[in-house]
C-alpha cells in the first residue's frame, strides 16, 4: 500500500472515539460529512447511508480526515485517500456495528439501517502539531 499510515498515526487513530470527516464526490460535486469509524490494519470501516452511500456506489474514491483538538488547538491530524467498497454481508456488518457503536457509546443496534463500508487506504498524511 502506497504511503501507508505511519505506526504513530495508527496508534492515535485507535486511541479514542474521535469524529472523522468522510469526503465523497460524484459529478464533480464534493460532499463531506462526519462519521464514526473503526481503523485496523490499513482499513477504515464506517457504517453509513444516504448520500454518502449513494456517492460511494457511484464513485469509490474517497478521502477521510481525523483531527484531535485540545482547547481549540490542533494536536494531530491524519488525512487518508482510499478506495471504498460497500460490504453486503450481514455478519460483517453486525461485527463492525458492535465495535463502532461500543467505541462511541451507542447501543448495539443503533443506526441499524446503515450499511458497512470499508475503505482501503491508498495514501495517508500525518502531522503532529
Amino acid at each position: 500500500m502506497a504511503d501507508a499510515v505511519p505506526e504513530r498515526a495508527e496508534t492515535l487513530l485507535t486511541s479514542e472515539p474521535l469524529i472523522a470527516h468522510l469526503a465523497t464526490s460524484v459529478d464533480d460535486r464534493p460532499h463531506v460529512a462526519p462519521v464514526w469509524y473503526d481503523y485496523a490494519d490499513g482499513v477504515v470501516e464506517v457504517l453509513t447511508g444516504g448520500r454518502k452511500l449513494r456517492d460511494i456506489r457511484e464513485n469509490p474514491k474517497v478521502a477521510l480526515s481525523v483531527q484531535k483538538d485540545a482547547s481549540g488547538d490542533a494536536e494531530w491530524m491524519v488525512a487518508i485517500h482510499g478506495t471504498a467498497s460497500v460490504v453486503e454481508d450481514e455478519a460483517a456488518t453486525r461485527d463492525a456495528a458492535g465495535r463502532i457503536n461500543e467505541k462511541y457509546g451507542a447501543s448495539e443496534d443503533a443506526y441499524a439501517e446503515n450499511v458497512l463500508v470499508r475503505i482501503d487506504v491508498g495514501s495517508a498524511r500525518f502531522r503532529e502539531y
